[in-house]
């Protein structure tokens, strides 16, 4: 497998359009394989931190998932790959078997990456023959197949966030893929929409995928708000820098403060100033500061202490999916465009809709990860696939510019410790209205 960079990953456009669960199986696993072809082998087996995997590992684990809950559930006389990956690829759960530590998933040389590929085929092989055996995945197998997917598709992005951490790590500052984006316009000047108070619905309408973490759809009363019409930018927060920001105490959560004193930070991730000059590293490699693209790659702390810098607040999830709900498709700068970095504000005529909700940055929220009133956790091994995380965990709304299309929706809820900054994190700025 050797490095090549490319313009554009060529990513599967099939992905979420077919509607033969099959087809989108095969375009979805397909699309895994693709983000790799920049990579070389060494490339896909470090791991940079903890919190980080190898994409060799993702490639494994994935395949380890339709193994485990599909495969060994829906297939008579199935037989393992290789008994040893139950160990190897499990990530954390516990009620399927004990786990390779986490932090350690690196040291796993063996197997090689060859070897990873051909437990894909071997995968890939016995799920198209699960579907071809009656013509279609159906009842509960079409449901564990679509999580499953749902699931790769999550790790589809964790492969292009693991592979920044990574390479920001290594001196020579090197690229994942070689983007030449346009000119750099303005972005339109920050405006505010109002909204009325009123009970709000929160959750999965049904039809179509949500996690269990969506439902159920429930009301909530929600006083009268207003909300930033796009993203902050990195001319915006580079104003918070120089006015002082990462100094000032009264601006910043206790934790916060506690967190960003001991970790040193004076910006967000991958920024660095060289001479009077600030640079950023990219996916495409380190490039100057564009002062119109939003903020990206910060953490919840950051994000409340620039909120309030600005006299403003973080929105909670109820607002923003409300928001969400009044603008229709949830379009934006996705994985499928190819940039893999947020984008500019567009200047347009329709003034009533906030930008950039999706795609872009996920967002930060002011709401704690928690159960809906209502919430049982899955009764199955996939219960602890969300649940068991709803613990000192901050909710995220949107998808990020990695994120693939086809995966996002309002209702969804992703989750992160509030100092965790290697994800795509932004921010959206809104106010109480009195």
């Amino acid at each position: 497998m050797k490095r090549a960079h490319v313009e554009k990953p060529e990513l599967s456009k099939r992905a979420g359009a077919d509607p033969d669960l099959l087809s989108r199986y095969l375009a979805v696993r397909d699309t895994s394989l693709r983000l790799c072809a920049p990579l070389s082998p060494e490339d896909c087996v470090v791991q940079s931190m903890p919190d980080a995997s190898p994409v060799k590992w993702h490639l494994a684990h994935t395949s380890w998932f339709f193994e485990t809950f599909v495969l060994e559930h829906e297939v008579a006389d199935y037989k393992l790959f290789d008994p040893n990956y139950k160990v190897l690829f499990n990530s954390y759960y516990h009620s399927v078997g004990p786990q390779h530590p986490r932090p350690q998933r690196g040291l796993l040389a063996r197997p090689n990456f060859d070897t990873v590929l051909a437990y894909r085929k071997h995968v890939d092989e016995h799920v198209t023959r699960l579907h071809d055996q009656s013509g279609s995945f159906r009842g509960k197998t079409a449901g564990l197949v679509e999580t499953g997917l749902q699931h790769e598709q999550q790790h589809q992005e964790l492969m292009l966030m693991d592979t920044k951490h990574l390479f920001a790590c290594n001196p020579l500052k090197p690229a994942y893929h070689v983007c030449v984006q346009s000119a750099a316009e303005a972005a339109p000047a920050m405006r505010w929409l109002c909204y009325k108070a009123g009970v709000r619905w929160l959750g999965h309408e049904g039809g179509g995928f949500a996690f269990d973490n969506e439902t159920p759809r429930h009301r909530v009363r929600g006083e009268a708000f207003a909300l930033a019409t796009r993203l902050v930018s990195n001319g915006e927060y580079l104003e918070f820098i120089e006015d002082g920001g990462y100094g000032r105490p009264e601006l910043w959560l206790s934790d916060g403060w506690s967190t960003a004193q001991t970790s040193g930070w004076q910006a967000p991730l991958y920024w660095e100033k060289r001479g009077d000059r600030w640079y950023e590293l990219t996916l495409a490699g380190l490039r100057t500061i564009s002062p119109h693209t939003p903020v990206c790659h910060v953490s919840y702390y950051e994000a409340c202490a620039y909120a309030a810098w600005k006299g403003a607040r973080l929105p909670t999830e109820v607002e923003w999916e409300h928001a969400a709900q009044t603008i229709g498709a949830a379009e934006g700068n996705f994985l499928e465009r190819g940039l893999l970095h947020p984008t500019v504000a567009k200047q347009r005529q329709n003034r009533s809709e906030p930008q950039q909700l999706f795609g872009d940055t996920w967002e930060w929220t002011a709401s704690a990860y928690l159960p809906y009133p209502g919430y049982r956790t899955p009764a199955s091994a996939l219960g602890e696939y969300n649940a068991k995380f709803m613990c000192n965990q901050m909710v995220l709304r949107g998808g990020s510019c990695v994120t693939p299309r086809s995966h996002i929706r309002p209702s969804y809820r992703n989750f992160f410790y509030p100092q965790q900054r290697w994800q795509f994190g932004g921010i959206r700025l809104a106010r109480d209205l009195h």
